[in-house]
């Protein structure tokens, strides 16, 4: 088997390096293990003896309706676009995953309307249990599939929460409905490789346990042995990130030449924005696709301001087939010879060099295949280095603040009991008369 391997090459294009002492963050890794739980993943065998326990009942249905928002959506559409992606193509016979991760009242109302109530799985992820928009999903889903399965509404419904406490623990508990916790101290936008994301991958078919062993391989040596850290990829990717922040790199790019791993882009910039925007510090994420985004986002990669650094993620096309045909007009008889796929080769290469001689500093993720198992492992690396860099940063990258005022706000305006203050602090912002002018 092909490694996966980081290229520096091109990573210190304008920035001067400054190292830093890995020996305090060893004795912090060694004593935040505990709640750190995505690290090392100590509950992998137990979640897998629970996933086989399942596994025949969730690939019983065709559809997967999953109630979630945040990490419990963008993890699982990742693993479902990049592993199951017969579902955005023509003639699909199932299993179909549906995730409801918003608040679209006619989407919603269509899943009711069309979705067959006999052969679909509804999916509820919220560890807290208080996740309004997941909870409000739940409180309408929940007369529904007891109106059309009057009998076994209860065997088409399937909990992820805290494995003590919540509403929706109390739901399973009242209900005898199926359930998997999210383990403790795990944020949602690390709860990927929990059953946060297995369960659908799960239902879908995919190769979940070569998900977990990839992520496993990267993750569990830390866990293991913290004084392994100052030569693990994941915190010289940290250093790297650190200083490029320091140098004044404040955009980081997500660009990502494996066309199946596109929704990776989404996942990875949740993870990252909200674990390290705090404080007036951290970077701001943006995906890309290639070669989609050279045709869109690409000009202002290389010709706008000079305050961006690149994750380059890349592995080798599909040459196998789809070859151009023998005979082709005379402007384009070069691509004689060729597949489609080696069109994807050079523009991926032709676009690391492009970067790297603007002056973008790039670190190559280049991944021997598309695969689950290197999934897996790209997973766990952005994830330790996400924390790491956050330590660097001297900020908490496993907490989300901000996130939580609007939350406040919200439950105010929806007359919460007890968010009086709230909603006098909302008041104050709704009393402000507006200044308008019509388009």
């Amino acid at each position: 088997m092909s490694n996966a391997k980081l290229d520096w090459s091109h990573a210190w294009t304008g920035v001067q390096e400054n190292a830093r002492d890995a020996a305090p963050f060893i004795e912090k890794l060694r004593a935040e293990l505990p709640v750190l739980p995505f690290l090392g993943l100590p509950f992998a065998e137990e979640l897998i003896a629970e996933l086989e326990r399942h596994e025949s009942f969730l690939r019983s249905f065709k559809h997967m309706l999953l109630l979630g928002i945040g990490g419990s959506a963008l993890g699982p559409r990742a693993l479902q676009r990049a592993f199951a992606p017969a579902q955005d193509r023509p003639g699909c016979n199932g299993p179909w995953l549906w995730i409801a991760d918003n608040v679209q009242t006619d989407w919603l109302a269509d899943a009711f309307d069309k979705l067959p109530p006999e052969e679909t799985i509804v999916v509820v992820i919220s560890k807290s249990g208080g996740t309004i928009e997941t909870m409000a999903q739940y409180l309408l889903v929940l007369p529904w599939l007891q109106e059309k399965l009057p009998g076994s509404w209860r065997d088409h419904l399937f909990m992820i929460t805290d494995l003590h406490k919540g509403f929706l623990r109390e739901e399973a508990e009242k209900y005898s409905i199926r359930s998997l916790p999210v383990p403790d101290n795990l944020g949602g936008r690390y709860s990927v490789l929990s059953a946060v994301g297995l369960v659908p991958a799960v239902f879908l078919g995919m190769d979940w346990r070569g998900l977990l062993q990839g992520a496993l391989s990267v993750g569990r040596p830390l866990a293991q042995s913290p004084a392994s850290l100052p030569g693990h990829p994941a915190w010289k990717l940290a250093t790297w990130a650190w200083n490029m922040s320091q140098a004044g790199k404040s955009q980081l790019i997500y660009f990502c030449y494996i066309p199946s791993w596109s929704t990776f882009g989404p996942w990875f910039c949740q993870l990252w924005a909200e674990s390290l925007g705090k404080n007036g510090r951290g970077t701001m994420p943006i995906p890309a696709t290639g070669v989609t985004d050279q045709h869109s986002l690409l000009q202002m990669f290389l010709d706008g301001p000079k305050d961006k650094a690149c994750l380059f993620v890349s592995s080798p096309a599909d040459t196998s087939s789809l070859p151009m045909p023998a005979s082709l007009p005379s402007k384009w008889t070069y691509l004689e010879g060729h597949a489609f796929g080696d069109i994807l080769d050079a523009e991926t290469l032709a676009t690391r060099a492009t970067l790297a001689q603007k002056g973008v500093p790039t670190v190559h993720l280049d991944m021997p295949d598309g695969s689950a198992f290197y999934a897996g492992k790209m997973m766990m690396l952005m994830e330790a280095a996400t924390i790491f860099t956050g330590w660097l940063l001297d900020i908490n990258p496993v907490d989300q603040p901000a996130v939580e005022t609007g939350k406040q706000l919200a439950r105010a305006r929806l007359g919460m009991p007890g968010t009086e203050e709230d909603a006098g602090r909302l008041a104050a912002f709704t009393g402000i008369p507006p200044v308008t002018q019509d388009f």
